[in-house]
């Protein structure tokens, strides 16, 4: 999950914050001013952390019993030659079976993006055995707390959230430059070190190993199966949450950015009932992706080429989906932004859409408060749950008597994601990208191994990572039958966090379900 200060890297953009108007690979404080944003150990084998914790601990949904055992620590991150770069906070579930850990179980290694973001929204949000239940677009209150979670993966597969460095409680050892962590190559690498420190440490290196990220960690997760593979370690499945894959999208003024927004615009204009009046939603945002592709997609290559009269037409056509005035629109020359659409939607009603899930809404800033930098990163599907999910999450920690320092990063973009190293290795290119496309990454990953089976989930309401650009930026890639068989796309009525939904959680829970079985 991108959260409130995750915004955008630029006013119109999808993930980094918008207070951070200049590029995400500018560079950043010095390495040593870094270090002192977030806690850090030293390189020795003795660290002074918070002691390990474990506890039994039993889930039910009313038909179905399970005990299982949770374990809260860290694990080791080790260059190859054993210097310790830092110690990755976790959080394991295994199901018991005769009071034992079932080591034959799949395992599946859950976090977030960001980058800068920890793992509490996928495991108390969406799939952990516990989770704060939602209650549609409205605000949940203190008063709601974590309850056994009827829609948990640990019925398929044992869990394992991670937090990567820098954020929750997961510390740099003294010495490690943020830079060897703190970037796309980096930080898949830290990963990789982590995972196979968790598969030795509890003997699971013949459990089938499942991989799922959300947001930014769809990133990470491209470029962990390829690597993984390289190092000897075998993955069955690869989940990509509210996935973006090409940064290429967030850049400032890239067409691929507004083409991406079309039909989630459209899908939200229909839930406040601006256009599409009567149409099935998937039906109407099917539409839209089609008119994106045919019509839209044209008219932004041709520039000022296509001419005043075409221009007209189409913005005519686009008022007709994403339900904003025709002028305003021309005066875009077609290029609506997120931020016009938050803005302009339910204007007369002086409210404001939602970036993460664009269904919630919320009382339009004050006069004074005009940047918008500041207003990109305002966030009504965020401020809805994010408190209590922590809250719970704290008092689960306690339960299972794990005592962390009163500071918990959940969101540390400020230190982590601000210096983020975007320049990444494409495979076989012999080039380093300023912008990575690692749908380059899972292409390679699953021509070297189609065993691997591939999950892509999204939502229609998610203006954070649009499902557009996904469908384009694998459909770009020119798989084989063979390959693209072990492929699968699961597109629902919710936003950036899927789990926010109940009705999406449950129809997700039987998806994955169905993937975890498939041999």
């Amino acid at each position: 999950m991108d959260q409130k200060d995750n915004a955008a890297q630029q006013v119109t953009s999808s993930l980094a914050p918008a207070s951070q108007t200049t590029s995400p690979a500018a560079g950043g404080k010095a390495t040593d001013e870094l270090t002192k944003s977030f806690p850090t150990v030293p390189a020795s084998p003795q660290l002074p952390l918070s002691a390990p914790a474990q506890k039994r601990m039993s889930w039910s949904d009313g038909k179905r019993f399970m005990d299982y055992l949770v374990s809260v620590g860290y694990l080791d991150v080790r260059k190859d030659t054993g210097a310790l770069e830092g110690k990755m906070f976790s959080i394991t579930y295994e199901r018991l079976s005769d009071g034992q850990p079932d080591r034959s179980r799949p395992v599946t290694f859950c976090y977030n993006g960001g980058p800068g973001c920890a793992s509490v929204p996928v495991n108390f949000g969406g799939f952990g055995p516990k989770r704060v239940p939602t209650d549609g677009v409205r605000h949940l209150p203190s008063s709601k707390h974590a309850q056994d979670n009827p829609y948990t993966l640990l019925v398929d597969s044992d869990l394992v959230f991670l937090d990567a460095l820098g954020t929750g409680y997961s510390p740099l050892a003294q010495g490690t430059d943020p830079k060897d962590v703190f970037g796309v190559d980096g930080d898949a690498d830290a990963f990789c070190r982590a995972i196979t420190d968790w598969l030795e440490s509890h003997q699971r290196w013949d459990s089938p190993v499942y991989l799922l990220g959300e947001s930014y960690g769809t990133v990470r997760n491209a470029v962990l199966m390829r690597l993984m593979g390289e190092r000897g370690v075998k993955l069955t499945g690869v989940i990509m949450l509210s996935a973006i894959w090409n940064w290429v999208q967030t850049l400032p003024g890239e067409d691929l950015y507004y083409l991406g927004m079309v039909p989630t615009f459209a899908a939200t204009a229909q839930y406040f009932g601006k256009v599409g009046k009567g149409v099935d939603p998937d039906e109407w945002f099917d539409r839209a992706m089609q008119w994106t592709d045919q019509v839209y997609a044209p008219a932004l290559l041709a520039g000022d080429r296509l001419g005043a009269d075409r221009e007209k037409e189409v913005a005519q056509q686009l008022s007709e989906f994403i339900g904003l005035d025709p002028a305003f629109i021309r005066r875009r020359h077609l290029r609506v932004s997120l931020e016009d659409e938050r803005r302009e939607l339910l204007a007369d009603e002086e409210r404001v859409c939602g970036r993460l899930d664009m269904r919630f809404s919320s009382d339009a800033p004050g006069y004074a408060q005009q940047s918008w930098g500041w207003f990109a990163g305002e966030d009504a599907a965020d401020d809805a749950v994010n408190a209590v999910w922590n809250s719970a999450f704290r008092s689960f920690l306690n339960q299972v008597g794990f005592h962390g320092p009163a500071r918990y990063l959940d969101s540390n973009y400020e230190s982590v994601g601000v210096n983020w190293q975007w320049s990444h290795e494409e495979p076989g290119t012999d080039e380093k990208a300023g912008a990575p496309n690692v749908t380059v990454d899972i292409a390679c990953a699953l021509r070297r191994d189609p065993t691997i089976r591939l999950m892509v989930l999204g939502g229609r309401y998610d203006a954070a990572t649009t499902w557009w650009n996904v469908v384009f930026e694998l459909s770009r890639q020119f798989l084989s039958p063979q390959v693209k068989k072990n492929v699968e796309f699961h597109r629902y009525g919710c936003g950036h966090m899927a789990y926010v939904d109940e009705p999406t959680l449950r129809q997700m829970s039987a998806d994955l379900h169905e993937f975890y079985q498939k041999k």
